[in-house]
């Protein structure tokens, strides 16, 4: 959340905050800009949500979902700037960062490199090790579990809703067609499956085990809204 840049708007914050439990907060590298930042911290606190730092590559062309050859000491560096300006507004809005998840590549290059996963624990545990880090579920958690412990920080997996995935648990690129849900019937039947099975069907149709601590959507598409609305009526189906 907090994805639009100076005049121009992304997603429906306003709306959709109410409706999460987690809003991970875009601390201006790969979109945001001070003054949204502020914005959409007063909405959370406002609504109770937990803040989430949202770090991500240098890249607001971009919308920081291109891959980018940084140094991992570089990643540290950017990792401790962008959740460090996100924590400072809001200890002075009376709140605090709570957890930190990284966006779109370098959420991405974390998963696949061991090297960037580190670092970026690394970087947690230097400036507050009371932050978890939010990491994607899937069938080899325990490797990153003790990579965790390693770094002495505690990690939440999270399973998507909104996104496709492919057979090895990793979420389907979105260069191909369909990787981004689009209707409600497709985020209840995921959501269901994860809930009630701890499992997703992949885009050919294997069905991919994982332990999900928590369900994550995307503010910036359109129908960011409905599809919370939908996870929503799903967990307290669930809940009976």
């Amino acid at each position: 959340m907090g994805e639009a840049f100076g005049s121009w708007e992304m997603g429906n914050d306003a709306e959709l905050m109410p409706l999460v439990d987690m809003a991970n907060i875009a601390c201006g590298f790969h979109a945001s800009d001070p003054q949204i930042m502020e914005r959409t911290v007063k909405l959370a606190v406002q609504s109770g949500t937990s803040i989430g730092a949202h770090p991500g590559y240098p890249d607001l062309q971009g919308f920081g979902r291109r891959d980018m050859a940084i140094p991992t000491a570089d990643i540290r560096a950017m990792v401790l700037y962008q959740v460090g300006a996100l924590d400072a507004i809001c200890r002075a809005n009376n709140s605090r960062v709570d957890y930190v998840k990284p966006h779109g590549a370098l959420y991405h290059r974390a998963f696949a490199d061991r090297a960037v996963m580190a670092v970026v624990m690394q970087a947690l545990h230097d400036y507050n090790d009371q932050l978890s880090l939010l990491v994607l579920a899937a069938p080899d958690s325990d490797a990153i579990r003790r990579l965790a412990d390693t770094h002495k920080i505690r990690v939440q997996f999270e399973a998507f809703s909104d996104r496709a995935y492919a057979d090895d648990g990793t979420l389907l690129s979105r260069s191909i067609a369909g990787s981004v849900y689009k209707t409600a019937e497709q985020v209840r039947a995921q959501t269901e499956q994860i809930m009630t099975q701890g499992s997703v069907t992949s885009i050919s149709g294997k069905v991919v085990r994982f332990q999900a601590d928590t369900l994550c959507i995307h503010g910036d598409e359109p129908n960011a809204v409905q599809t919370a609305q939908v996870i929503r009526e799903v967990i307290a189906g669930c809940s009976k």
